[in-house]
């Protein structure tokens, strides 16, 4: 692995957005609409392993999550990875974070991979450092991270929140040495317009510090030798905020909020991972 962080390109994302793929990702929102709706209405069990299909996701279903405590979720998802360390699926991919991750609708994700969720709601950095190992013996390709919003809302400080990261991510390239990690930027929040319970609390967190932590947070990632995805411009409006558009309550992400970050985890993939994954085959 590189001992300097990759950076996607954003701007070339930006203009790859304004040529069509936005529009493109409009119309599958509109495809996947009647799905999504039954995704979000669901009371059933958890998702369980396919192994007989090509692509699979290890996602809790929605609906139930809510009723649990924090210790019943690390049983469920340390039940989930030992499946899938079991059973050791082809192009494993695993997201891990807070809400944000865990919600990701499973009809979204990229398609050719299987995938394994190991989101929190309201997880934190510190909290995510000491549960990386519920799925150590996982073999991935790669990790996606994206964590830190919960510790703003909480008060953390900068400092704190950035040596946090700065452990997870020298323990996930020490356990995984063969896999890509990428760090996430933390998003931004809907200022005035969020209308989520812990509104008070998000609006005392700037989205200025936050654009300020993430930068902060590339030069980490550089450090330690992982990549950096750059998702913050993509969900800004004019004034700086979480488009409206993109969220549900001024923190959480709507359908379309997804739709824009499936679409950059697929462009990144196509220009920064499956070229390294292609040579390392060749090796």
């Amino acid at each position: 692995m590189s001992t300097s962080a990759k950076t996607f390109p954003i701007w070339a994302f930006l203009s790859l957005l304004t040529n069509g793929i936005l529009m493109l990702a409009v119309i599958l929102l509109i495809l996947q609409q009647q799905k999504l709706t039954a995704f979000f209405g669901t009371t059933t069990s958890f998702a369980q392993v396919n192994l007989n299909n090509e692509t699979q996701s290890v996602t809790p279903i929605l609906g139930s999550h809510l009723k649990l405590n924090y210790q019943q979720w690390i049983d469920i998802l340390k039940k989930e990875a030992k499946v899938v360390a079991d059973k050791r699926p082809p192009h494993l991919t695993i997201l891990v974070g807070d809400s944000l991750s865990l919600w990701f609708p499973t009809e979204l994700l990229p398609e050719d991979k299987n995938w394994l969720n190991q989101g929190i709601s309201g997880e934190t950095s510190n909290g995510l450092l000491k549960r990386l190992d519920l799925f150590e013996r996982t073999q991935p390709e790669v990790i996606f991270v994206m964590i830190g919003i919960n510790d703003l809302i909480r008060g953390v400080s900068d400092e704190v929140i950035l040596d946090n990261q700065r452990q997870i991510m020298s323990y996930l390239r020490k356990v995984h040495p063969t896999a890509q990690i990428v760090v996430q930027s933390i998003l931004p929040h809907g200022a005035k317009e969020a209308t989520w319970q812990g509104r008070a609390q998000l609006l005392a967190v700037a989205n200025s510090r936050i654009r300020q932590l993430n930068q902060q947070l590339q030069s980490v990632a550089a450090n330690e030798g992982v990549k950096y995805l750059d998702l913050y411009p993509l969900f800004i409006s004019k004034q700086g905020n979480l488009r409206r558009e993109f969220t549900t309550d001024g923190l959480h992400l709507s359908p379309e909020g997804y739709i824009v970050w499936r679409s950059a985890l697929q462009i990144y993939s196509k220009i920064e991972l499956e070229p390294q994954l292609q040579e390392q085959k060749k090796e």
